[in-house]
């Protein structure tokens, strides 16, 4: 996630590290609620808000249980995201993610 580590769950991105940051993905419904805690902004990496996602400051993380609160929760938003569609690459395989839908199956990577 430009230059810092995701975490994706069934496909998509859940929640990530960017700086000191956490991010996660809630979705905007959520993450209107969650702006008001504190330690939490809107994520703005490219200069403007980017729905959905938020930055929680490393105060907002500080012991395990706030960690695994927010991490728990992104989690639980991919998790309730329809599935991703298979694509079609250039040379005619079906992929998801990257992944021929084959390997994808089977657990393999190729």
């Amino acid at each position: 996630m430009f230059g810092g580590l995701t975490f994706m769950r069934k496909d998509r991105m859940c929640c990530g590290v960017l700086r000191d940051d956490l991010v996660v993905k809630l979705g905007p419904e959520r993450a209107a609620e969650a702006e008001r805690e504190p330690h939490v902004r809107p994520m703005d990496f490219t200069g403007r808000p980017m729905p959905g996602l938020l930055y929680v400051s490393p105060e907002g993380v500080s012991d395990e249980v706030a960690l695994r609160r927010w991490v728990v929760a992104a989690i639980a938003f991919a998790e309730g995201l329809p599935p991703k569609a298979a694509r079609r690459t250039k040379s005619g395989r079906r992929t998801v993610s990257g992944l021929p839908t084959t390997a994808r199956q089977s657990g393999t990577r190729t």
